[in-house]
């Protein structure tokens, strides 16, 4: 009987915890990639990718979580065309043969019970490489417009460039490194 009581608990248990899963969408009217790079030691060059989409898992009970988005390269701004043109040009993301980055997560990491940072891989250029987007902001809230919670936060993350291949520029004093700022927000479905 007893094994019964704790069989039958085990299992309720179990349920009520993927019963806390929910399910998001990005919302790419608040959600932005950025990205900023030194220019030779004094300024720093800047730009974002306009198109972008994804999804999140977020279990805040049991503190995990799953998030994939995938952003379109070849829609990187800079507010110069030209700058542009040659981002998008076999010397530095290739945008014809690989015209997407993606991130997927593998853990989520919470400070109480917000979410402290996001260990993933991203994929550039077709290659593969661990980051971790720490959070800098992460809050959850019910949008009074939509009716609906939306969660999401500020996450930066500085990598090293020529691990995907993108090594423009180095041999000149460009740094490798890149950092990425994104901002998120994402919809409960």
């Amino acid at each position: 009987m007893k094994k019964a009581l704790l069989l039958a608990s085990l299992i309720a248990v179990t349920g009520l915890a993927q019963a806390e899963v929910a399910n998001y969408a990005i919302d790419p009217t608040h959600t932005y990639a950025t990205f900023e790079m030194r220019h030779f030691g004094t300024s720093t060059n800047r730009g974002r990718f306009d198109k972008k989409e994804g999804t999140v898992q977020l279990d805040k009970a049991a503190k995990t979580g799953k998030v994939e988005i995938t952003i379109n390269v070849d829609s990187v701004n800079t507010g110069f065309s030209k700058f542009d043109s040659h981002l998008k040009s076999a010397e530095i993301f290739d945008t014809a043969k690989f015209p997407t980055a993606k991130f997927v997560s593998t853990k989520f990491n919470f400070t109480g019970d917000k979410v402290s940072s996001i260990d993933g891989e991203l994929t550039l250029k077709g290659k593969t490489a661990p980051v971790t987007l720490k959070a800098d902001n992460f809050n959850c809230y019910e949008n009074p417009m939509l009716k609906r919670e939306v969660c999401g936060g500020d996450f930066e993350t500085t990598f090293d460039r020529t691990v995907f291949g993108a090594d423009y520029g180095v041999a000149y004093g460009f740094p490798k490194e890149v950092k990425v700022v994104i901002q998120v927000e994402a919809i409960k479905q």
